[in-house]
């Protein structure tokens, strides 16, 4: 099943799901040590490649928000009441917001420090849309970093909401991510 149902995610929202799971908590773990290691002349370097991820994530995201307005969402379980499909809606919401912000202040803050990191992996130069200006990238920077570490909350709340799903409710929510499957019944 490549598509959504009203009962189960299509392996195109799965791979979507696990791709953007893996590579933005990498991105936050790498950021994390990239602003922890000593100065060194490389460091230029590592920063080039976290931007060049960060590029890959927002198209990834961007993605994957086309994909689900024109799929339908599976419905949570009958049984689920309406304030957790508020709290499941709007922190979804925050999720996607969140990751879509984090980047966009990294591709900000690119754009504002000299040299940029517009180069992506050598093989085009991504448009940049802010100018040079030494104090909007540190404050660019600085917010980057701030929201990075909201969404490493938001995503320990997605964590532990699936492991409440899989271990006390028992309602096969986490099944329908992992392995497409339906909800049973």
């Amino acid at each position: 099943m490549i598509r959504n149902t009203n009962a189960g995610w299509g392996s195109v929202a799965r791979w979507l799901h696990w791709i953007l799971a893996l590579a933005i908590i990498g991105m936050i773990g790498f950021g994390w040590w990239m602003n922890h290691i000593p100065a060194r002349p490389d460091r230029f370097f590592y920063r080039w490649i976290h931007a060049d991820i960060g590029y890959v994530i927002l198209l990834l995201t961007f993605i994957r928000l086309v994909w689900r307005a024109i799929n339908p969402t599976p419905a949570l379980p009958a049984e689920t009441s309406r304030w957790q499909k508020i709290v499941a809606h709007v922190s979804h919401g925050a999720l996607y917001l969140v990751v879509m912000l984090v980047a966009m202040l990294g591709w900000a803050h690119s754009g504002a420090r000299s040299p940029d990191y517009s180069d992506f992996f050598g093989l085009f130069h991504v448009p940049q849309f802010t100018s040079p200006d030494r104090a909007a990238a540190g404050a660019y920077e600085d917010r980057h970093i701030f929201f990075a570490y909201v969404l490493l909350a938001l995503i320990a709340f997605h964590l532990v909401a699936a492991l409440w799903h899989q271990f006390i409710r028992r309602d096969r929510v986490v099944a329908r991510m992992v392995t497409g499957e339906a909800e049973a019944g």
